[in-house]
């Protein structure tokens, strides 16, 4: 997985580090969701939710030609977004027994 990193468009904020965006993409149990509106759809936006490799949570909108992924905006998650990726995490692992 490659990702352009020239010219960040958004500020680091709460210690989050592009090694913990990468870690978060390639997160088995990532929650990647295409959009539903109208904007964001027209523009090919699309949205991580994913865990580093040392627990963090984050929160990615991205676009992407296939090869190489543009991070536009990075954030660590609310408590909302880890509610939701630990439920989705559960159904996952649950199916597998």
């Amino acid at each position: 997985m490659e990702f352009d990193w020239l010219n960040v468009a958004f500020e680091w904020k709460n210690g989050l580090t592009m090694l913990d965006v990468e870690e978060s993409f390639e997160d088995p149990f990532a929650v990647k969701l295409l959009p539903d509106s109208p904007r964001f759809a027209t523009q090919a936006r699309f949205f991580n939710f994913g865990q580093s490799a040392r627990g963090t949570g984050v929160f990615s909108v991205y676009r992407t030609n296939g090869k190489q992924f543009r991070v536009l905006f990075a954030r660590a998650f609310e408590p909302e977004e880890t509610f939701l990726y630990q439920k989705h995490q559960n159904q996952l692992l649950a199916q597998k027994d």
